[in-house]
Protein backbone atom coordinates (compact mmCIF):
# COMPACT_ATOMS: atom_id res chain seq x y z
CA UNK A 1 0.00 0.00 0.00
CA UNK A 2 1.99 3.03 -1.76
CA UNK A 3 -0.11 5.24 1.07
CA UNK A 4 3.00 7.59 2.41
CA UNK A 5 2.56 11.45 2.19
CA UNK A 6 5.87 13.57 0.99
CA UNK A 7 6.75 15.64 3.93
CA UNK A 8 10.24 16.30 3.46
CA UNK A 9 9.02 19.53 2.13
CA UNK A 10 5.71 21.47 3.48
CA UNK A 11 6.28 24.51 0.51
CA UNK A 12 5.86 21.81 -1.98
CA UNK A 13 3.11 19.71 -3.75
CA UNK A 14 2.68 16.82 -2.23
CA UNK A 15 2.10 13.87 -4.58
CA UNK A 16 -1.30 12.47 -4.03
CA UNK A 17 -2.07 9.54 -2.13
CA UNK A 18 -1.98 5.92 -3.10
CA UNK A 19 -5.60 4.04 -3.53
CA UNK A 20 -5.23 1.39 -1.78
CA UNK A 21 -20.87 22.01 27.72
CA UNK A 22 -22.69 26.01 26.69
CA UNK A 23 -25.38 27.89 28.12
CA UNK A 24 -28.88 26.69 27.17
CA UNK A 25 -30.65 29.72 27.75
CA UNK A 26 -32.23 31.97 24.91
CA UNK A 27 -30.09 34.63 23.54
CA UNK A 28 -28.96 36.31 20.69
CA UNK A 29 -25.37 35.46 21.24
CA UNK A 30 -25.89 31.74 20.69
CA UNK A 31 -26.66 32.17 17.21
CA UNK A 32 -24.45 35.37 15.96
CA UNK A 33 -21.51 36.83 17.00
CA UNK A 34 -19.99 40.06 15.47
CA UNK A 35 -16.43 39.71 14.01
CA UNK A 36 -14.05 42.40 14.55
CA UNK A 37 -14.86 44.11 11.59
CA UNK A 38 -18.39 44.18 12.58
CA UNK A 39 -19.63 41.54 10.10
CA UNK A 40 -21.18 37.77 10.98
CA UNK A 41 -18.28 35.74 12.45
CA UNK A 42 -17.64 32.59 9.53
CA UNK A 43 -18.29 29.55 11.79
CA UNK A 44 -15.71 26.79 10.52
CA UNK A 45 -17.89 24.13 8.21
CA UNK A 46 -16.65 20.59 6.50
CA UNK A 47 -17.47 21.08 3.19
CA UNK A 48 -15.89 18.23 1.21
CA UNK A 49 -15.27 14.64 2.12
CA UNK A 50 -13.34 12.50 0.19
CA UNK A 51 -12.58 8.93 0.92
CA UNK A 52 -10.67 6.52 -1.36
CA UNK A 53 -10.29 2.48 -0.79
CA UNK A 54 -12.69 3.07 2.25
CA UNK A 55 -15.54 0.72 1.80
CA UNK A 56 -16.99 0.48 -1.66
CA UNK A 57 -15.95 3.93 -2.19
CA UNK A 58 -13.10 4.35 -4.48
CA UNK A 59 -11.54 8.41 -5.11
CA UNK A 60 -15.04 9.25 -3.95
CA UNK A 61 -15.53 13.20 -3.57
CA UNK A 62 -19.00 14.61 -1.54
CA UNK A 63 -19.81 17.99 -0.91
CA UNK A 64 -21.26 19.26 2.06
CA UNK A 65 -23.70 21.87 2.70
CA UNK A 66 -25.82 22.79 5.81
CA UNK A 67 -28.26 19.84 5.11
CA UNK A 68 -26.41 16.99 3.05
CA UNK A 69 -28.94 13.37 2.40
CA UNK A 70 -27.20 10.69 1.07
CA UNK A 71 -29.58 8.77 -1.14
CA UNK A 72 -29.07 5.45 -2.74
CA UNK A 73 -29.93 1.33 -2.41
CA UNK A 74 -28.84 -1.01 0.40
CA UNK A 75 -24.77 -1.44 -0.09
CA UNK A 76 -24.15 2.00 -1.62
CA UNK A 77 -22.54 3.52 0.82
CA UNK A 78 -24.04 5.38 2.35
CA UNK A 79 -23.20 4.41 5.97
CA UNK A 80 -19.43 4.36 5.40
CA UNK A 81 -19.76 8.17 3.83
CA UNK A 82 -21.21 9.03 7.32
CA UNK A 83 -18.77 6.54 9.18
CA UNK A 84 -16.16 8.14 7.83
CA UNK A 85 -17.13 11.19 9.11
CA UNK A 86 -17.36 11.02 12.52
CA UNK A 87 -14.39 9.10 12.19
CA UNK A 88 -12.41 11.60 11.40
CA UNK A 89 -14.36 14.00 13.98
CA UNK A 90 -12.84 11.30 16.76
CA UNK A 91 -9.91 12.02 15.55
CA UNK A 92 -9.74 15.24 15.74
CA UNK A 93 -10.73 15.09 19.37
CA UNK A 94 -8.11 13.29 20.37
CA UNK A 95 -8.81 9.50 19.70
CA UNK A 96 -6.23 7.03 18.55
CA UNK A 97 -6.73 4.89 15.77
CA UNK A 98 -7.91 1.67 17.67
CA UNK A 99 -10.69 3.37 19.62
CA UNK A 100 -11.56 4.94 16.21
CA UNK A 101 -11.14 1.64 13.78
CA UNK A 102 -11.54 -1.55 16.27
CA UNK A 103 -12.12 -3.35 13.30
CA UNK A 104 -10.14 -2.01 10.62
CA UNK A 105 -9.33 -4.72 7.80
CA UNK A 106 -13.67 -4.17 7.70
CA UNK A 107 -13.00 -0.51 6.22
CA UNK A 108 -10.80 -1.96 3.16
CA UNK A 109 -12.47 -2.97 0.14
CA UNK A 110 -13.07 -7.04 0.21
CA UNK A 111 -10.85 -7.25 -3.00
CA UNK A 112 -7.74 -5.33 -2.57
CA UNK A 113 -5.13 -6.29 -3.13
CA UNK A 114 -2.04 -5.58 -0.74
CA UNK A 115 1.08 -4.52 -1.94
CA UNK A 116 4.55 -6.06 -2.06
CA UNK A 117 4.95 -6.34 1.85
CA UNK A 118 1.97 -7.27 2.43
CA UNK A 119 0.31 -3.69 3.48
CA UNK A 120 -3.90 -2.04 2.46
CA UNK A 121 -5.10 0.55 3.44
CA UNK A 122 -7.72 3.11 3.00
CA UNK A 123 -7.69 7.08 2.13
CA UNK A 124 -9.67 9.72 3.75
CA UNK A 125 -9.84 13.68 4.32
CA UNK A 126 -12.27 16.20 3.94
CA UNK A 127 -11.86 20.34 3.44
CA UNK A 128 -13.17 23.15 6.21
CA UNK A 129 -14.07 26.46 5.10
CA UNK A 130 -14.22 29.22 7.22
CA UNK A 131 -11.99 32.80 8.48
CA UNK A 132 -8.92 31.16 7.34
CA UNK A 133 -9.76 30.25 4.04
CA UNK A 134 -10.44 26.67 2.59
CA UNK A 135 -8.27 23.75 4.49
CA UNK A 136 -7.98 20.47 3.29
CA UNK A 137 -6.70 17.79 5.68
CA UNK A 138 -6.03 14.28 3.97
CA UNK A 139 -5.16 11.06 5.66
CA UNK A 140 -3.30 7.49 4.81
CA UNK A 141 -4.03 5.00 6.66
CA UNK A 142 -2.29 0.87 7.20
CA UNK A 143 -4.55 -1.27 8.28
CA UNK A 144 -2.81 -4.36 7.63
CA UNK A 145 -0.50 -5.90 8.40
CA UNK A 146 -0.32 -2.88 11.48
CA UNK A 147 -3.06 -0.12 12.29
CA UNK A 148 -0.94 3.55 11.59
CA UNK A 149 -1.24 6.42 10.11
CA UNK A 150 1.28 5.97 7.51
CA UNK A 151 0.89 9.93 5.78
CA UNK A 152 -0.91 13.16 6.83
CA UNK A 153 -1.61 16.40 5.18
CA UNK A 154 -2.50 19.69 5.94
CA UNK A 155 -2.36 22.24 3.28
CA UNK A 156 -4.10 25.55 1.35
CA UNK A 157 -3.99 27.21 -1.98
CA UNK A 158 -1.63 24.05 -3.02
CA UNK A 159 0.82 24.67 -0.03
CA UNK A 160 1.30 22.13 2.64
CA UNK A 161 1.61 23.46 5.70
CA UNK A 162 2.06 20.19 7.65
CA UNK A 163 3.11 17.02 6.17
CA UNK A 164 3.97 13.69 7.99
CA UNK A 165 5.70 10.14 6.03
CA UNK A 166 6.50 6.94 7.92
CA UNK A 167 10.29 6.55 7.40
CA UNK A 168 10.74 3.57 9.25
CA UNK A 169 8.07 0.78 9.74
CA UNK A 170 10.09 -0.38 13.10
CA UNK A 171 9.19 2.39 14.88
CA UNK A 172 5.81 4.00 15.92
CA UNK A 173 6.23 7.29 14.75
CA UNK A 174 6.10 9.11 11.38
CA UNK A 175 8.31 11.83 10.42
CA UNK A 176 6.30 15.20 10.67
CA UNK A 177 7.39 18.65 9.21
CA UNK A 178 5.48 22.06 9.45
CA UNK A 179 6.19 25.38 7.85
CA UNK A 180 7.86 27.85 9.86
CA UNK A 181 9.39 30.66 7.65
CA UNK A 182 11.63 33.09 8.08
CA UNK A 183 15.32 31.82 8.16
CA UNK A 184 14.29 28.02 9.38
CA UNK A 185 11.81 27.48 6.75
CA UNK A 186 10.70 24.04 8.33
CA UNK A 187 10.46 22.33 11.44
CA UNK A 188 10.51 18.49 11.70
CA UNK A 189 10.20 15.98 14.13
CA UNK A 190 8.50 12.76 15.06
CA UNK A 191 5.09 12.57 16.06
CA UNK A 192 2.92 9.27 17.11
CA UNK A 193 1.39 7.31 14.14
CA UNK A 194 -2.05 6.61 15.70
CA UNK A 195 -3.09 10.06 16.41
CA UNK A 196 -3.78 13.07 13.79
CA UNK A 197 -1.03 15.20 13.83
CA UNK A 198 -3.47 18.22 13.27
CA UNK A 199 -4.93 17.85 16.52
CA UNK A 200 -1.19 17.72 17.95
CA UNK A 201 0.09 21.05 16.55
CA UNK A 202 -1.45 23.59 19.27
CA UNK A 203 1.10 21.54 21.86
CA UNK A 204 4.26 21.56 18.96
CA UNK A 205 3.98 25.05 16.86
CA UNK A 206 4.57 28.41 19.15
CA UNK A 207 3.23 30.66 16.93
CA UNK A 208 6.53 32.92 16.79
CA UNK A 209 6.29 33.80 12.90
CA UNK A 210 3.66 33.77 10.54
CA UNK A 211 4.27 31.20 8.62
CA UNK A 212 4.10 29.33 12.52
CA UNK A 213 0.78 31.13 12.99
CA UNK A 214 -0.54 30.03 9.83
CA UNK A 215 -0.18 26.79 10.32
CA UNK A 216 -1.78 27.17 13.79
CA UNK A 217 -5.15 28.84 12.26
CA UNK A 218 -5.28 26.06 9.62
CA UNK A 219 -5.17 23.33 12.31
CA UNK A 220 -7.61 25.21 14.65
CA UNK A 221 -10.01 25.47 11.80
CA UNK A 222 -9.77 21.97 10.82
CA UNK A 223 -9.70 20.59 14.47
CA UNK A 224 -12.77 23.11 15.43
CA UNK A 225 -15.19 22.02 12.55
CA UNK A 226 -14.35 18.46 12.81
CA UNK A 227 -15.01 18.22 17.30
CA UNK A 228 -18.60 20.01 16.45
CA UNK A 229 -19.72 16.78 15.64
CA UNK A 230 -22.91 14.98 17.35
CA UNK A 231 -23.53 11.25 16.08
CA UNK A 232 -27.10 10.90 16.56
CA UNK A 233 -29.13 7.38 16.61
CA UNK A 234 -32.26 8.00 18.70
CA UNK A 235 -33.16 4.42 19.95
CA UNK A 236 -36.64 4.34 21.31
CA UNK A 237 -37.19 1.30 23.52
CA UNK A 238 -34.21 3.21 25.62
CA UNK A 239 -36.42 6.21 25.26
CA UNK A 240 -40.16 4.88 26.85
CA UNK A 241 -38.74 4.62 30.77
CA UNK A 242 -38.50 7.24 33.17
CA UNK A 243 -34.95 8.55 33.93
CA UNK A 244 -32.89 10.31 36.52
CA UNK A 245 -32.77 13.66 36.76
CA UNK A 246 -28.99 14.43 35.86
CA UNK A 247 -27.46 17.11 33.70
CA UNK A 248 -30.27 17.41 31.23
CA UNK A 249 -27.18 16.67 27.56
CA UNK A 250 -28.87 14.18 25.35
CA UNK A 251 -26.72 11.31 24.42
CA UNK A 252 -26.40 9.92 21.13
CA UNK A 253 -29.45 7.05 21.63
CA UNK A 254 -31.82 9.94 23.13
CA UNK A 255 -32.39 7.55 25.95
CA UNK A 256 -32.35 10.11 28.40
CA UNK A 257 -34.92 12.15 26.24
CA UNK A 258 -37.64 13.16 29.57
CA UNK A 259 -34.35 14.69 31.31
CA UNK A 260 -33.31 16.85 28.17
CA UNK A 261 -37.05 17.89 28.16
CA UNK A 262 -37.02 18.76 31.91
CA UNK A 263 -33.66 20.82 31.73
CA UNK A 264 -35.39 22.77 28.14
CA UNK A 265 -38.97 23.62 29.47
CA UNK A 266 -36.80 25.84 32.52
CA UNK A 267 -33.49 27.38 30.94
CA UNK A 268 -34.74 26.94 26.89
CA UNK A 269 -38.46 28.25 26.50
CA UNK A 270 -38.39 29.58 22.60
CA UNK A 271 -36.80 26.38 22.08
CA UNK A 272 -38.73 24.31 23.99
CA UNK A 273 -42.02 26.16 22.02
CA UNK A 274 -40.19 25.51 19.09
CA UNK A 275 -39.88 21.48 20.03
CA UNK A 276 -44.06 21.33 20.84
CA UNK A 277 -45.07 23.20 17.73
CA UNK A 278 -43.19 20.51 15.90
CA UNK A 279 -44.18 17.82 18.04
CA UNK A 280 -47.91 18.69 17.00
CA UNK A 281 -47.02 18.27 13.07
CA UNK A 282 -45.00 14.92 14.23
CA UNK A 283 -47.48 13.07 16.55
CA UNK A 284 -50.74 11.72 16.59
CA UNK A 285 -53.93 13.56 18.25
CA UNK A 286 -53.72 16.97 19.19
CA UNK A 287 -50.62 18.37 21.04
CA UNK A 288 -50.54 21.67 23.50
CA UNK A 289 -47.49 21.21 24.99
CA UNK A 290 -44.32 19.01 26.00
CA UNK A 291 -44.40 18.34 29.34
CA UNK A 292 -42.49 16.07 32.30
CA UNK A 293 -43.75 14.42 35.28
CA UNK A 294 -41.73 13.35 38.60
CA UNK A 295 -41.55 9.45 38.87
CA UNK A 296 -41.64 8.06 42.74
CA UNK A 297 -38.55 6.26 43.32
CA UNK A 298 -35.16 6.75 42.77
CA UNK A 299 -32.65 5.39 39.98
CA UNK A 300 -28.71 5.00 39.48
CA UNK A 301 -27.48 8.99 39.01
CA UNK A 302 -30.46 10.40 40.06
CA UNK A 303 -29.38 13.16 42.18
CA UNK A 304 -30.61 13.20 45.62
CA UNK A 305 -34.13 13.82 46.26
CA UNK A 306 -34.79 14.48 42.54
CA UNK A 307 -36.04 10.74 41.26
CA UNK A 308 -36.68 10.13 38.32
CA UNK A 309 -38.86 12.07 35.27
CA UNK A 310 -41.03 11.08 32.32
CA UNK A 311 -42.02 12.86 29.65
CA UNK A 312 -45.54 13.87 28.86
CA UNK A 313 -47.94 15.54 25.57
CA UNK A 314 -50.18 17.85 27.03
CA UNK A 315 -52.93 17.02 25.31
CA UNK A 316 -55.24 19.94 25.95
CA UNK A 317 -57.84 20.82 28.88
CA UNK A 318 -60.04 18.15 29.57
CA UNK A 319 -57.66 15.04 27.69
CA UNK A 320 -55.39 13.15 29.69
CA UNK A 321 -51.52 13.62 28.85
CA UNK A 322 -49.85 10.62 27.35
CA UNK A 323 -46.69 9.67 28.62
CA UNK A 324 -43.57 9.40 25.90
CA UNK A 325 -43.50 5.61 26.73
CA UNK A 326 -47.00 5.22 24.53
CA UNK A 327 -45.77 7.03 21.83
CA UNK A 328 -45.16 5.11 18.54
CA UNK A 329 -41.07 4.08 17.91
CA UNK A 330 -41.71 6.57 14.66
CA UNK A 331 -43.14 8.95 17.15
CA UNK A 332 -40.17 9.08 19.62
CA UNK A 333 -37.64 9.30 16.81
CA UNK A 334 -39.33 12.46 15.44
CA UNK A 335 -38.96 14.23 18.73
CA UNK A 336 -35.68 13.44 19.51
CA UNK A 337 -34.10 14.06 16.00
CA UNK A 338 -36.87 17.30 15.86
CA UNK A 339 -34.79 18.71 19.60
CA UNK A 340 -31.31 17.72 18.07
CA UNK A 341 -31.89 19.94 15.28
CA UNK A 342 -33.54 23.10 17.27
CA UNK A 343 -30.61 22.48 19.65
CA UNK A 344 -26.89 22.82 20.20
CA UNK A 345 -23.89 21.52 22.20
CA UNK A 346 -25.16 22.90 25.28
CA UNK A 347 -28.14 20.32 25.47
CA UNK A 348 -26.25 17.66 23.54
CA UNK A 349 -23.81 15.52 24.54
CA UNK A 350 -21.11 16.99 22.58
CA UNK A 351 -17.17 17.94 23.15
CA UNK A 352 -16.68 20.87 21.08
CA UNK A 353 -13.26 23.09 21.52
CA UNK A 354 -13.38 24.62 24.70
CA UNK A 355 -11.55 27.81 23.86
CA UNK A 356 -13.58 28.83 21.09
CA UNK A 357 -16.77 30.54 21.52
CA UNK A 358 -19.81 28.73 20.94
CA UNK A 359 -21.01 31.51 18.36
CA UNK A 360 -18.09 30.97 16.32
CA UNK A 361 -19.11 27.11 15.84
CA UNK A 362 -21.14 25.20 13.82
CA UNK A 363 -22.42 22.02 15.07
CA UNK A 364 -22.64 19.00 12.51
CA UNK A 365 -25.28 16.47 13.30
CA UNK A 366 -24.82 13.18 11.57
CA UNK A 367 -27.70 11.01 11.40
CA UNK A 368 -28.05 7.38 9.58
CA UNK A 369 -31.25 6.14 8.89
CA UNK A 370 -32.75 10.17 9.69
CA UNK A 371 -36.31 8.88 8.03
CA UNK A 372 -36.19 5.17 9.72
CA UNK A 373 -39.64 4.20 11.39
CA UNK A 374 -40.84 7.76 10.46
CA UNK A 375 -43.71 8.74 7.89
CA UNK A 376 -43.57 11.34 4.93
CA UNK A 377 -44.81 14.02 7.30
CA UNK A 378 -42.38 13.47 9.71
CA UNK A 379 -40.12 13.47 7.47
CA UNK A 380 -40.81 16.91 5.48
CA UNK A 381 -41.22 18.23 9.48
CA UNK A 382 -37.70 17.14 10.05
CA UNK A 383 -36.26 18.72 6.68
CA UNK A 384 -37.97 22.03 7.45
CA UNK A 385 -36.13 22.10 10.66
CA UNK A 386 -32.99 21.15 9.48
CA UNK A 387 -33.35 24.35 6.78
CA UNK A 388 -33.93 26.59 9.86
CA UNK A 389 -31.80 25.46 11.92
CA UNK A 390 -29.08 25.52 8.74
CA UNK A 391 -29.88 29.31 7.26
CA UNK A 392 -29.08 30.30 11.28
CA UNK A 393 -25.64 29.07 10.80
CA UNK A 394 -25.13 27.20 14.11
CA UNK A 395 -26.30 23.59 13.24
CA UNK A 396 -25.47 21.66 10.01
CA UNK A 397 -27.04 18.13 9.13
CA UNK A 398 -25.77 14.98 7.51
CA UNK A 399 -27.62 12.09 7.08
CA UNK A 400 -28.44 9.00 4.95
CA UNK A 401 -32.23 8.68 4.00
CA UNK A 402 -34.66 6.49 1.98
CA UNK A 403 -36.05 7.42 -1.68
CA UNK A 404 -38.93 8.87 -0.44
CA UNK A 405 -37.38 10.99 2.06
CA UNK A 406 -34.67 11.85 -1.33
CA UNK A 407 -37.44 12.58 -3.67
CA UNK A 408 -38.90 15.12 -1.38
CA UNK A 409 -35.92 16.77 -0.47
CA UNK A 410 -34.77 17.30 -4.13
CA UNK A 411 -37.40 19.94 -4.56
CA UNK A 412 -36.04 21.72 -1.68
CA UNK A 413 -33.89 24.88 -2.07
CA UNK A 414 -31.03 24.53 0.26
CA UNK A 415 -30.86 20.47 0.66
CA UNK A 416 -28.08 18.83 -1.38
CA UNK A 417 -28.89 15.46 -2.42
CA UNK A 418 -25.86 12.73 -2.82
CA UNK A 419 -26.96 9.76 -5.15
CA UNK A 420 -24.94 6.76 -4.54
CA UNK A 421 -25.12 3.52 -6.28
CA UNK A 422 -24.37 0.42 -5.19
Amino acid sequence: MDATLDAARPSATVSSLADSPSSCADSPSASTSLSAGGGVAARPAVTELRLSAFGRHRSAVFPLGPVTLFAGASGSGKSQALAAYEALARLASGACLEEVFPDPPARVPERAVPDADGRRGFRLGCTVDGPAGSVRLDLAVQAEPGLRIVGERLSQDGEVLLGTALRDPRRRSVQAAWLTGGAIGVTRAPLPDDRLGTALLPLRVAGATAGQRRVLAAAEQVVVALRSVFPCDPRPGRMRAPVPQADGRLRGDCGNLADVLRRTRHECSTRHALLAAAARTGCAGPVTALDVRTVTGTGPGARSGGGLVAGVLDRGPGRPATDLGRLGAGELRFLALALVLLTGPGVLEVDPAADVLAARQALTVLADGLDRGLDRRQSAELLRLALLSGARGHVRLAASVGEDTAGTARGLPGVSVVDLTP
